[in-house]
């Protein structure tokens, strides 16, 4: 786990350390163990290193072996194994890393290497002999990788900073994106809130020639999510079976490092299970929750503190367990580092992942989590549900975008958004919504169909959007996530798991056909116990029953109350007031009429409260250049 970037000079002009040490220092949170520089010419690799495996000098980065050189983010957990198969090719390995063998993975295979990598990374190749620059990132996306053409520059990085450090960036509001986020609170295209600041998809390559003319990359997909109805399905006892087993040796697999490692605990059956797992091979092990302040909460948000259930599963799995609590004031203190840290808001809120990370840092270097097990194994099913009886696909987008506009509403946008109309009014939400599927939208849409349309969607953008943010929120603090639930193994079960062993209620759902208008719709559209059936029965083997059996609770801060309680001040301060910076993009007067109602308490706009303090802060750190960027 580490921080990278690169460049190459398209005028053929040397590539200067000075200018990459600029880009390197800029994520140096990153990677506090090391940094290095390498140059060729026109082209520059830079590399902030996180020691977990071979903390030696020899796996010290940029590397190189013969023509090809690498900087590399990420962990591959079948190194072992394909070592042992380079080795058999021939190849000679000095040290005990994963990125030398990924390096000679490119060697030995080339470009098709990604297909053979079990685990996350963001990396590039420099290839001496054709000139060429290769870009890879993960399947699912769990590490971040950044690019951008400036000047006669191509710039890439872990993180925007590491570019917007090349002094040829500019830094500019991309108002088009800013619509988008605001519509979907989070980004489903490559966009970012900069201009010219692209995030390279997840499971794609693409290869940069040091001559190359063109303003875009051209992207390779090696691979992705394919949920669908198997054509022979298991019995029920094969399924469970084979998922006790996958998910046993996921959790394994990622346990291999040279320093010391733990858990999240949050309470919840996912990070549960994958504790119990961990502990049963490391004896002690550390494990962390954060908890809340409830003594301002009402009604749902009683249910935020999982701390209890958290403690109880520490106590049968022995783990050295630590805690945190947050109150109202901490999301206010961490608020303008935490910008700074993510560069561009996405999904939810995520100061508590700031935090909980802050506190795992602490105590190890490496941390596994939960993330995955709901989108993979359909775990909101009261969101699938709402688009499951359609008509053909043009309905089911109808159905399922209306719900995906998180923030602002199709019908107040064009008030919220007047200041830069103009720039904005010719982008369609939906279209960017619909093309998500790509070439799915031929499927048919059976109900089953539908929820695998879903369970696609989500993945592509709302756990894409979650990695964003762990990454970030973890790396902030020198800190490596693990998500156990992204094992290749694991993924490629659970999409070929049929729908009916994942939602209980889908039957029912199709005959009441909910998805009409009425009183019935609570039943179904709020938290309940369906969801993850399959899933569950397999994790309450590792967990207590209570827990496995559980109402869906995310790691969400009362944020409803706090808003309009103790925090209703600093959000009076920054949202109310005529010099925020985002008035120069929204309309103040429309966007305060939707603060004040939730203040008042008429309606509960957390997520537009939480997404405008972020932009506000945004804007002061990285266009207004105010903080530290």
């Amino acid at each position: 786990m580490c921080g990278i970037c690169g460049l190459i000079n398209y005028d053929g002009s040397p590539a200067e350390v000075g200018v990459l040490g600029r880009m390197t220092r800029a994520i140096a949170h990153r990677g506090p163990d090391g940094e290095g520089v390498w140059l060729d010419g026109p082209v520059g690799l830079g590399h902030r290193r996180l020691a977990i495996l071979d903390l030696s000098d020899e796996g010290a980065q940029p590397m190189r072996r013969g023509p090809v050189c690498i900087t590399y983010n990420g962990e591959i957990y079948n190194f072992l194994e394909l070592r042992a198969e380079l080795e058999a090719h021939g190849h000679v390995f000095s040290s005990r890393t994963d990125t030398e063998v990924v390096l000679a993975a490119y060697r030995q295979w080339g470009e098709a290497c990604v297909t053979r990598l079990n685990g996350m990374f963001a990396f590039a190749v420099w290839d001496q002999e054709r000139r060429g620059l290769f870009l890879a990132r993960d399947r699912y996306g769990i590490k971040p990788l950044y690019y951008a053409f400036f000047g006669r520059s191509f710039l890439f990085g872990s993180e925007q900073k590491a570019i917007l450090a090349h002094p040829e960036a500019r830094r500019a509001m991309d108002a088009e994106a800013l619509l988008e986020y605001f519509t979907f609170q989070n980004f489903f295209t490559r966009k970012t809130l900069t201009r010219s600041v692209e995030m390279f998809p997840a499971g794609c390559t693409a290869f940069v020639p040091a001559t190359q003319e063109e303003r875009a990359l051209r992207f390779s997909r090696y691979w992705d999510f394919d949920f669908r109805e198997p054509e022979r399905p298991l019995g029920e006892g094969e399924y469970l079976e084979e998922l006790d087993m996958l998910f046993s040796r996921a959790v394994k697999r990622q346990l291999v490092s040279d320093v010391e490692l733990g858990a999240y605990l949050s309470g919840g059956i996912d990070s549960g299970s994958i504790t119990a797992v961990a502990a049963s091979h490391l004896p002690y092990i550390k494990s962390f929750t954060c908890g809340f302040d409830l003594r301002s909460a009402s009604g749902l948000e009683l249910a935020c503190d999982e701390r209890a259930n958290a403690e109880y599963m520490s106590y049968l799995f022995k783990t050295e367990h630590y805690e945190m609590v947050l109150k109202a004031g901490d999301m206010e203190r961490c608020l303008p580092t935490l910008a700074w840290h993510l560069e561009e808001p996405r999904v939810g809120q995520c100061y508590p992942n700031f935090y909980a990370a802050k506190l795992a840092s602490k105590f190890v270097k490496v941390v596994l989590g939960g993330t995955g097990g709901d989108e993979l194994f359909a775990g909101y099913p009261w969101r699938y549900y709402r688009a499951a009886v359609c008509s053909d696909f043009e309905d089911y987008i109808d159905k399922y975008y209306v719900f995906w506009q998180r923030l602002i509403p199709n019908r107040l946008i064009k008030e919220v958004f007047a200041p830069i109309w103009g720039e904005v009014g010719h982008v369609w939400t939906r279209d960017i919504f619909r093309d998500v599927f790509g070439e799915r939208r031929h499927l048919p849409c059976t109900p089953e169909q539908s929820v695998n349309n879903s369970l696609y969607f989500e993945a592509k953008t709302f756990l894409h959007g979650l990695l964003t943010v762990e990454d970030k929120m973890s790396m902030a603090h020198g800190l490596e996530n693990r998500v156990p639930f992204l094992d290749n193994d694991l993924v490629d079960f659970a999409m070929r798991l049929p729908v009916s062993m994942k939602l209980g209620n889908l039957t029912e759902v199709v005959r009441m056909n909910e998805n009409e208008p009425g009183p019935k719709g609570p039943k179904y559209f709020e938290k309940t116990r369906d969801g993850k059936m399959a899933l569950r029965r397999v994790l309450g083997r590792h967990v207590p029953q209570d827990i496995s059996g559980g109402v869906k609770q995310g790691f969400s801060a009362p944020d409803e109350s706090w808003f309009r309680g103790e925090s209703i001040r600093y959000v009076a301060n920054r949202l109310i007031k005529r010099e925020a910076a985002v008035y120069e993009y929204l309309d103040r007067d429309a966007v305060r009429r939707l603060v004040m109602e939730h203040l008042e308490g008429k309606k509960n706009r957390r997520l537009l409260i939480w997404s405008l303090l972020n932009v506000e802060c945004w804007l002061r750190e990285y266009i207004r250049g105010e903080g530290r960027a």
